[in-house]
């Protein structure tokens, strides 16, 4: 078993007099690779912070170690693990967790800034303490090939412990903005200067300077992100043309790689020598393919080809469009006939210089100390504001501060957390609220956007609910907006009103249904009576038949639950009903209405109480033993309260892109479900509806179920029940904590039935409590005089 603690001496080349700190930073990246983000960034902040550029281990070495070196150019100090062939898993983590120790033990250099370009390296170095985390997001790593499994939970897990996320591209931005409140696009930049020598006369590389021109290139790593099929049909629609391809091949086969005479490929190439490679080119190529691992990117190269004095064509990547597709030296084409054309077109363009005087002028906005100056300023004052611990409504501080015990801490400041916490500070408690998120209201959370409409983080939230105990107690820290929902479904290009009800058949069969007696009769023609109705599938099927079942159920509960319907138990399709008359409300509910200044305000008020305390951006197990309490409130996972003992709990979670567009209005109504599996999303939302916002812009989210990420969703099937009842059972024999809410105990709730749960559980306790004092005050008076004495 590896030693927590490595006793060889590590050498660091330089004293850190002078620095700031230690930025640490976790990188996929080798230091030697071709320049890019990582590189240009630590280079600029080892300026002013000791960098230790932490990379990937080697395998090998006897024992444990790492190989320390310092770059002389930026000082920069690089770190690679030399570890054990054949370690496990957790011998692997224990190893990295104690060189990552014994690097920060053996450097001086003041706080400690975490810095992370993979998730990957978090769970051997989020014990270390920081000023400040910095998750820089160059991709979306998840969509690339062979991405590991467990890469989107770690990264939700970085998100949350997260002080700041950076974006390598506006793409990226809206795709990160909905799961975090400090995210900040930082587009590819550039060193102009080093490219711009290009532009000189100079000397030809060996390896490039027999092949023949005109010369169209490309450099860059080689992978799934290249489509192969657009370079061999460039290659042979024009043999007169030399495609020169300059960067390694990765995580493909180079057997896949298409050989023609007029295609050369030159391996891989050092930073310092691509000007003297692009000096010979006439255009460059970005032949991208557009698949989910090139959705989100950002390419550095389009800034540093212009430096370089080539006009660019490129596949229609959204970030390339976005911000180069009005550039004269920029030809964006979306098929391999364009293409062609395109190139075409930028070399008769490459023989002037005129298109030269926008690029330079672009240029000088977009360099890396810009960039890197910004990022300063927004880490500067993340660390004064000491953003990873923030309290919102009461003032606390951490460690606790307090000499006296809490009664009870209360684990999660969504619906079934605040409602808890808020009931009983009014009795008289003292309770800290922990959250590990950094804001309050849960998944309820709302704030205004850039276009200043309200929206919601984490999708839309519609109150509605039959309960007059909830309304009335939620109208204590709230006005309403009367809001009654509906909901569009888009079917072979017609939208048409969901739940189904006599318009929709209607509009989808074109018929002209006039009463109740005739729907009905209409959907029992269709409607396939299923003996004994156990599934969701059997819950449709027997109501309005197959073909509507199929329109309507099957493909969007595939999306959002990634099984068939005939897998579901029958209550996740029977929540949705279908109606004979032309009623198109989503809910039929008495009191339907949304919160008049949104979710979090009303939460807000609801804490807004002397005896609560809120601790946020804190996970409850660090806070647990800081901070003394009697009783524990659990709305969190009851699988990982108890270690995942049993195994984990099956849940769906959710992605979510959030979009402004410029136009006043988008949709005709708040939600537009879309059922077909060709569409990869299942609902967009405008929240305006909700809200009854009126402003120039509005704000829209598309939802994507996933597999992976925060649980959302309990998948309601027999044998995960099952697997709840055993971790229930361990919950009952815990008499001082109360799980509450829809994680703690497994079922699919609606707001109102976490709100009414919640109201139901404090009942139960305080009358525990109050029996236990009674108890207590019989047993002091029984006793004999001295012994009360």
């Amino acid at each position: 078993m590896i030693e927590q603690r490595i006793d060889t001496p590590l050498f660091f080349p330089e004293d850190a007099e002078g620095a700031k700190g230690t930025l640490l930073c976790f990188s996929h990246l080798r230091w030697n690779f071709v320049l890019q983000r990582p590189q240009h960034l630590m280079a600029r902040f080892a300026r002013d912070w000791r960098v230790l550029f932490w990379e990937e281990p080697d395998y090998g070495a006897a024992e444990p170690r790492l190989d320390v070196t310092m770059c002389e150019k930026t000082g920069v100090i690089v770190l690679v693990p030399q570890l054990p062939a054949g370690l496990s898993p957790a011998e692997e983590m224990a190893a990295l967790k104690a060189l990552v120790d014994q690097a920060i033990d053996e450097n001086p250099a003041g706080p400690v800034l975490r810095w992370y370009y993979t998730p990957m390296m978090l769970p051997f170095s989020e014990h270390v303490a920081a000023a400040c985390v910095v998750y820089d997001c160059m991709d979306e790593l998840a969509n690339f090939k062979g991405a590991p499994p467990e890469l989107l939970p770690l990264e939700q897990r970085l998100i949350e412990q997260a002080d700041l996320v950076f974006t390598g591209g506006y793409s990226l931005y809206e795709a990160k903005n909905g799961r975090h409140p400090g995210v900040h696009p930082f587009p590819s930049s550039v060193e102009a200067a080093h490219f711009a020598a290009a532009r000189a006369p100079g000397a030809e590389p060996a390896d490039q300077a027999d092949i023949p021109g005109p010369r169209l290139g490309f450099y860059g790593v080689v992978d799934e992100r290249m489509d192969l099929a657009l370079l061999a049909e460039l290659a042979d629609a024009r043999p007169e043309w030399s495609l020169v391809i300059v960067g390694p091949v990765v995580k493909i086969s180079e057997n896949d790689l298409p050989r023609r005479p007029n295609l050369h490929y030159l391996g891989g190439k050092q930073y310092a020598e691509l000007p003297d490679y692009l000096r010979g080119w006439d255009i460059a190529l970005m032949p991208f393919a557009i698949n989910e691992a090139t959705r989100f990117i950002s390419p550095t190269k389009t800034p540093e080809y212009l430096a370089a004095g080539c006009p660019v064509v490129s596949t229609p990547i959204t970030d390339v469009i976005r911000h180069y597709g009005e550039m004269e030296a920029v030809e964006i084409a979306g098929s391999p006939a364009e293409f062609i054309a395109s190139c075409e077109s930028a070399l008769a363009l490459s023989r002037g210089s005129e298109w030269l005087g926008p690029v330079d002028a672009m240029l000088k906005t977009i360099s890396w100390d810009r960039t890197s100056a910004a990022m300063t300023s927004l880490i500067e004052e993340a660390i004064a504001k000491r953003a990873h611990v923030r309290p919102v409504v009461s003032p606390v501080v951490w460690p606790a501060g307090r000499t006296q015990a809490y009664d009870v801490m209360v684990v999660g400041a969504g619906f079934a957390g605040a409602v808890m916490a808020e009931r009983l500070a009014v009795a008289g408690k003292r309770v800290l609220v922990v959250d590990r998120r950094p804001h309050i209201a849960g998944n309820a959370f709302d704030r205004r956007d850039d276009a200043g409409v309200l929206i919601h983080q984490y999708g839309p939230h519609i109150f509605h609910t039959n309960s007059a105990e909830v309304f009335d107690y939620l109208s204590q820290f709230t006005e309403w907006r009367r809001y009654e929902h509906r909901v569009l479904a888009e079917v072979d290009g017609k939208l048409v009103p969901m739940p189904i009800n006599r318009n929709t058949l209607n509009l989808l069969y074109g018929l002209d249904l006039e009463t109740e007696e005739e729907a009905a009769a209409f959907l029992a023609s269709r409607a396939e009576p299923v003996e004994v109705v156990r599934t969701s599938a059997d819950v449709v099927i027997s109501a309005v038949g197959r073909e509507l079942y199929e329109t309507f159920f099957q493909g969007y509960t595939r999306k959002q639950w990634g099984m068939d319907p005939s897998e579901l138990d029958k209550s996740v399709t029977s929540r949705v009903p279908t109606r004979t008359n032309t009623d198109d409300r989503y809910f039929t509910d008495k009191f339907q209405a949304m919160p008049a200044e949104g979710y979090t305000r009303m939460f807000e008020r609801m804490l807004d109480h002397p005896n609560i305390d809120l601790l946020l951006g804190v996970d409850f197990c660090e806070a647990r033993e800081a901070y003394p309490h009697q009783h524990l409130v659990f709305t969190g996972p009851i699988d990982e309260y108890f270690g995942y003992c049993y195994g984990k709990l099956p849940y769906r979670s959710l992605q979510f892109r959030h979009e402004t567009v410029d136009a006043e209005q988008h949709l005709a109504v708040a939600v537009v479900n879309y059922p077909s599996e060709d569409v990869p999303y299942t609902r967009v939302t405008e929240y305006k509806h909700l809200t009854g916002q009126v402003c120039d812009r509005t704000s829209i989210t598309y939802e994507y179920p996933s597999a992976e990420g925060d649980p959302y969703y309990p998948i309601p099937r027999p044998e995960n029940q099952a697997l709840f009842k055993r971790y229930e059972a361990l919950a009952l024999a815990q008499p001082d904590v109360s799980f509450v809410g829809r994680l703690a105990t497994y079922r699919y709730y609606n707001m109102d039935q976490v709100v009414g749960q919640a109201l139901a559980t404090y009942r139960r306790l305080a009358a525990r409590w109050a029996e236990q004092e009674d108890e207590m005050a019989a047993e002091s008076v029984a006793l004999p005089a001295t012994q009360a004495a």
